[in-house]
């Protein structure tokens, strides 16, 4: 249910024409692999006789004993009968020599997927010695012409695809075959394959290593698939090249592990991949589904089923992101919170220009409303017009404190707006007498009731300067809820409705350093600072704010974390709750994040009605709840199925 699939690459120290040896260290590290969990594990290219043999290869006593090696490794296999196993070897089929690779399971050899590509430029050779698979003409061999026990045929061919586990789909490319216009993993990917495996023997010179990593990350990217990339190490020749022993495992664009050392041989590298991400991306990318009724039935696949039981990949060996919005690094999260900043601030502009005016922002002191303050000054300064045409309100009333009212004016001064103060306990008491409500009950109306007051105020004062009203909601506000419709829930243009809050913070931390905001650097530290409250509800004896979000609705670092799985993976519960315990291990137990993560999907599906008529507002990131682009969802959804699913955790 969990669907991670455990991938491993060994490179060992090969002994260039010497298979007996090879194959004896290749079964060391398939022992290795089982030991570890690995669900497949992927060996470089002429791995069993070296790349570097060069006219060996028309060695009838290298050829034997690479035939030697591989049955050494098919009675290995029996014995690790959990782990697949790419390998790669020559092959002699009917005189025509094909670089190969071997994919073994419970020692069984199930198939030979000859490479495509052969390169013969440069330093390489490689026709001298190999046909491309194009030149086959057959689609099985005998394991007699191979010099292997056993009367079933073996299929051949860069058509095949493996089924191994419950359905998970494995491909094989080698090396050249990925340096290509068209790989053939863009049709095995196509076809079904969730995992491409890539033998390489790729030489190093200055740069490769990052161009190799680029195309590997944009081939699992494009392709939306796990690709393992394992590459011949330096022991192999160095006649006249060199071997970098380069090994990657990535996941629709993005690097999984990778191994250290520039130069590096006798290692094994493993991590578990996620393949409920790639399935996902290819449920939500209608793009992929283009592309498989164009071009999936180019070349016809022939599926292999592999013996074996389920994937072992528990989820362990998983890199899991506490903050998905927030990147770890420090260097690229200022980019992504300057980059945002910019997508904002250009939104706005273009928003501006259209309605003309000036912009009106309730000013609360707050997370929310002092990144939308910081936007409107952006947006002045790209437009060239005066902070003057910024009309700041600040409107405090029953919940109010003295540190956000203090944050509120600040800003607005310093910044050098134009500011103004509106106190509402006056107006919002009369309506509580018109109404009927008793102002000594804290209730929903109490609260609602100062929130609809404050829009009503910023959508009338914009009609006297003739402003827009700009809105100040998040986007996990937006998810669950927790804003008051017609109320801080409305604005004519809303800057902040795709950026999370995990995700405001940092970014008015980042904006603090910049020289223009120079001038409010401590306000601004001091909101980030300060718990987060709507300041409904009347602060404690001490002026100290008592209405806190988190107390309430739960932490908006889980939250967030469920909103972004549940929204750009799809994924269910058990498996959004899996991975929160462990990437929140020692800060919330399982009680905790269960409690919450029920709020969250009640929350989350009784308060679509609000996202249904949300105002217009620019896109950021991977995940917006706007009705009018990313997310369609009828108000009146049943969460039963969701929350059964979290009561049996």
């Amino acid at each position: 249910m969990m669907d991670f699939i455990r991938i491993a690459c060994a490179v060992p120290p090969v002994k260039v024409a010497y298979p007996e040896a090879n194959a004896k260290d290749i079964c060391d590290y398939i022992a290795r692999a089982d030991e570890q969990g690995a669900d497949v594990l992927t060996f470089p290219e002429l791995a069993l006789t070296g790349y570097t043999c060069g006219d060996l290869f028309f060695q009838k006593t290298l050829l034997q004993s690479a035939m030697e090696g591989l049955k050494t490794i098919l009675d290995c296999s029996r014995a690790h009968p959990a782990v697949t196993v790419a390998v790669g070897l020559p092959v002699l089929i009917t005189n025509q020599m094909y670089n190969c690779c071997a994919v073994l399971c419970a020692g069984k050899l199930m198939g030979l997927v000859p490479k495509t590509y052969l390169p013969n430029y440069s330093e390489f050779y490689e026709r001298r010695w190999f046909s491309s698979s194009q030149d086959l003409q057959q689609k099985t061999v005998l394991p007699g012409e191979l010099g292997l026990s056993g009367t079933e045929p073996i299929p051949v061919g860069r058509n095949l695809l493996f089924t191994i586990g419950e359905g998970t789909v494995l491909g094989a490319e080698i090396c050249e075959d990925l340096w290509t216009a068209m790989p053939p993993s863009t049709l095995m990917t196509l076809n079904g394959a969730d995992v491409i495996v890539n033998l390489s023997a790729s030489n190093e010179t200055v740069g490769k290593r990052r161009h190799r990593r680029e195309l590997v990350l944009h081939q699992s990217g494009t392709c939306r698939c796990i690709y393992t990339y394992c590459s011949a190490g330096y022991t192999e020749s160095t006649s006249d090249l060199v071997f970098s022993g380069h090994s990657m495992i990535a996941a629709d664009g993005k690097l999984l592990a990778e191994n250290a050392e520039l130069m590096q041989t006798d290692y094994m590298l493993i991590h578990d991949a996620d393949l409920g991400k790639i399935r996902a991306h290819r449920r939500q990318n209608k793009s992929v589904r283009d592309a498989v009724s164009l071009y999936s039935g180019v070349e016809t696949m022939e599926r292999i089923c592999c013996p074996g039981g389920k994937l072992r990949g528990d989820g362990s060996l998983y890199s899991y992101e506490k903050y998905p919005f927030i990147p770890a690094d420090p260097e690229k999260l200022r980019q992504r919170c300057d980059e945002i900043f910019e997508l904002q601030s250009v939104g706005l502009a273009q928003r501006l220009k259209v309605v003309g005016g000036k912009l009106v922002i309730g000013v609360s002191g707050g997370l929310d409303s002092t990144l939308a303050l910081l936007v409107a000054v952006r947006t002045m300064h790209r437009l060239g017009r005066p902070l003057t045409d910024i009309h700041g309100i600040t409107m405090p009333c029953f919940g109010t404190s003295d540190r956000t009212y203090r944050n509120a004016v600040n800003l607005m001064k310093k910044l050098g707006i134009t500011w103004k103060e509106v106190p509402i306990a006056e107006a919002v008491t009369l309506h509580f007498r018109d109404i009927g409500q008793d102002p000594d009950l804290h209730n929903a109306t109490y609260e609602n009731a100062q929130a609809r007051e404050r829009t009503q105020i910023l959508m009338d004062y914009a009609g006297v300067v003739g402003g827009l009203v700009v809105g100040t909601g998040d986007l996990s506000e937006l998810a669950l809820g927790w804003c008051t419709y017609n109320g801080d829930h409305m604005s004519m243009y809303g800057v902040n409705g795709s950026v999370p809050k995990t995700l405001i913070s940092k970014m008015i931390e980042v904006l603090a350093e910049r020289e223009e905001f120079a001038g409010v650097r401590g306000e601004l530290l001091d909101v980030v600072a300060t718990p987060i409250s709507p300041e409904l509800l009347p602060p404690d004896a001490g002026g100290q704010i008592l209405q806190q979000t988190e107390d309430l609705v739960g932490p908006y670092s889980l939250h967030d974390f469920f909103l972004y799985h549940m929204i750009s993976h799809g994924f269910a519960p058990t498996k959004i709750y899996f991975m929160a315990c462990r990437a929140f291990a020692g800060e919330y137990d399982g009680a905790t994040i269960k409690k919450w993560m029920g709020t969250f999907y009640r929350r989350f599906f009784t308060q679509q009605f609000k996202r249904n008529c949300l105002p217009d507002g620019v896109k950021v990131g991977a995940v917006c709840l706007s009705p009018r682009g990313d997310w369609r969802m009828p108000s009146d959804a049943v969460s039963a199925a969701w929350l059964q699913e979290i009561q049996q955790l």
